[in-house]
């Protein structure tokens, strides 16, 4: 998105905006009319626009544009450009991780359950560890942490109940908020990681 489209999309957003009051004791709902409009304009990604990092409109996300409704929202002439400027951030996280699944999924001809565990154990590191990283482990970051775990797995042609059980089992209450998880435990959670998906039939 170049400046011209950018300053366009902040134009069209600022009749979306709630002002700063409404912001601040609706803070759950006021923004849903912007992230009615992204995703419409855009396609479901652009839902996490506002997923900030910490405790924000929703927690443990990676932007830092935006910190909430209630501390963000000011004027909608001033808060509009910032709504753009998160949607970019967002999108660049979700180019960011795309690049990364193709550089760490085992070659195309290799059938999923039949692919060497250090596949899989590298993948779940790197991506605990990026995740961890732009999130700066604040609250509920493992959240995310697991979604894109699932991400990774969906790219993989891995069937979301069956993806979905093996990042819980992976991962199963070890990692919390405001701390980055240390290496014994990206390890262990790796390596049950691994062998979920060996185990694939």
């Amino acid at each position: 998105m170049d400046a011209d489209a950018a300053e366009e999309l902040a134009g069209l957003v600022v009749p979306l905006l709630p002002g700063s009051e409404v912001a601040r004791e609706d803070r759950w709902r006021s923004l849903d009319p912007v992230t009615a409009f992204l995703a419409g304009r855009y396609g479901r990604w652009a839902c996490g626009w506002n997923w900030s990092v910490g405790e924000g409109d929703v927690d443990g996300g990676v932007v830092e544009a935006w910190c909430c409704s209630s501390h963000s929202v000011t004027t909608p002439d001033a808060t509009a450009p910032v709504v753009v400027e998160a949607l970019q951030e967002w999108r660049s996280w979700l180019e960011d991780l795309a690049e990364r699944f193709a550089d760490l999924a085992p070659s195309g001809n290799t059938p999923v359950s039949s692919a060497d565990h250090w596949y899989w154990e590298r993948a779940c590191t790197r991506l605990v560890t990026v995740v961890a990283d732009r999130t700066h482990a604040e609250s509920g970051w493992y959240g995310h942490c697991m979604q894109v775990l699932r991400w990774f797995l969906a790219h993989n042609g891995i069937h979301e109940a069956q993806a979905q059980e093996i990042v819980e089992n992976a991962v199963g209450g070890r990692f919390g908020s405001w701390t980055a998880p240390d290496i014994p435990v990206v390890d262990a959670v790796s390596s049950r990681f691994a062998r979920g998906v060996g185990g694939i039939r």
